[in-house]
């Protein structure tokens, strides 16, 4: 694997199934713009401009690079030189829009159900490129999202490798967590130490940091703030980052500063048994809503069904948040190779809060968890940890 991205086979066998789906869906062709699709297609991490820069792959045809001369160097790190896909750069002055419709097969893309152009608009084609193809074709483009969902939701072997390597990396910063908590650390402090640590066990950013100590933890989206830690906290930590190259790490665990209140172990180890239920849950064939309902039924069991207040879990790749979603409603069937968080949590407005995350993958038989630290409630002895 080169550093940043994958071997080109594997861009090549990703871009020829995004030409079959695009076929049997019965469009013109894709045009993709910079984002996670065109990375997930060339391992390019070119940025939007107002320049275009764009992949277009037709139906019939060869793909095409299209791309403004000032940033022919962005492409030097893809997979572009490797795959033999043209390149068609432009200076200004030139219209990349009807280069872009000229690489489609030249001319704009009529309507109807086997002529339409799919165009990736939802996170990675601004307006500002949008507007003036659809002016060119002719016709509002759709979605590109429908047909590359599928590729991306299903994980290949190699995207599999890198997220087993970013959990064991995140894994690595939650086991030394504990050290960083004390009475009179604020939680800023003690994501500063998180974010070295996410560093230092090989990831290349930092995505994300929670340190939600007692009333904050009950807010699930809390990031860090001022407030100082004090004994008998419940702390919730849920932290991630991209690994190279680019996939992303996603874990929550959660603290106590001292013997946790009978109460609070109570309700944790029932939180404990939903997480499981619902991992246990996770097979070929089931459907997300299920794996979603798994959880939340062990909750409801015990009274505590109003306290879990959002989704069981999102997919994870190179994107933090994608597809499938774990939530009530979503009854796409499971497939092998499918990656996403198992994450129910429980939390009381103004008291405490709690959450118990691993990313698993789809397997044959079940479901194979890259998160394998305890999930029992850590607790961390009042005294010990960072002065």
């Amino acid at each position: 694997m080169t550093e940043g991205r994958f071997s080109s086979d594997v861009y090549a066998r990703r871009m020829a199934a995004a030409g079959r789906a695009a076929a049997d869906a019965g469009l013109a062709g894709l045009v993709i713009t910079p984002g996670y699709d065109l990375r997930y297609l060339l391992g390019s991490r070119a940025q939007t401009f107002e320049r275009l820069t764009a992949l277009v792959l037709p139906v019939n045809g060869d793909p095409t690079i299209v791309v403004p001369r000032l940033e022919l160097a962005s492409l030097k790190d893809s997979a572009v030189p490797e795959l033999g896909v043209a390149v068609r750069d432009w200076v200004d002055g030139e219209d990349p829009y009807r280069i872009v419709v000229g690489a489609l097969g030249g001319t704009p893309v009529a309507t109807g159900p086997s002529g339409r152009l799919a165009v990736a608009v939802t996170d990675a084609m601004p307006a500002l490129h949008l507007l003036p193809l659809t002016d060119v074709l002719g016709v509002l483009p759709v979605l590109a999202t429908d047909v590359l969902r599928t590729l991306r939701m299903v994980k290949d072997p190699a995207e599999v490798d890198v997220l087993r390597k970013a959990g064991a990396a995140i894994d690595r910063v939650h086991a030394r967590v504990p050290e960083f908590l004390a009475p009179g650390r604020t939680e800023a402090d003690v994501a500063a130490d998180i974010a070295e640590a996410i560093v230092a066990e090989g990831h290349s950013e930092v995505a994300f940091i929670i340190v939600g100590s007692g009333p904050h933890g009950a807010d699930p989206h809390h990031e860090c703030s001022d407030r100082e830690l004090r004994a008998g906290d419940i702390v919730v930590v849920d932290i991630g980052g991209p690994y190279d190259p680019g996939y992303n790490s996603d874990s929550t665990r959660t603290y106590s500063l001292g013997e946790p209140d009978p109460e609070v172990a109570r309700r944790y180890a029932v939180l404990q048994r939903a997480q499981r239920a619902a991992v246990d849950a996770v097979r070929p064939g089931v459907t997300a809503e299920q794996v979603d309902a798994a959880a939340r039924d062990v909750l409801a069991a015990e009274g505590l069904a109003d306290a879990f207040v959002h989704r069981t879990g999102h997919g994870i790749g190179l994107s933090v948040h994608e597809e499938p979603y774990i939530v009530a409603g979503n009854s796409l069937p499971l497939q092998e190779g499918m990656a996403f968080s198992v994450e129910p949590g429980i939390y009381f407005a103004g008291e405490w809060g709690a959450r118990i995350e691993d990313i698993v993958i789809v397997t044959a038989d079940g479901a194979l968890s890259v998160n394998n630290r305890p999930h029992e409630l850590v607790v961390v002895p009042v005294g010990s940890g960072a002065a």
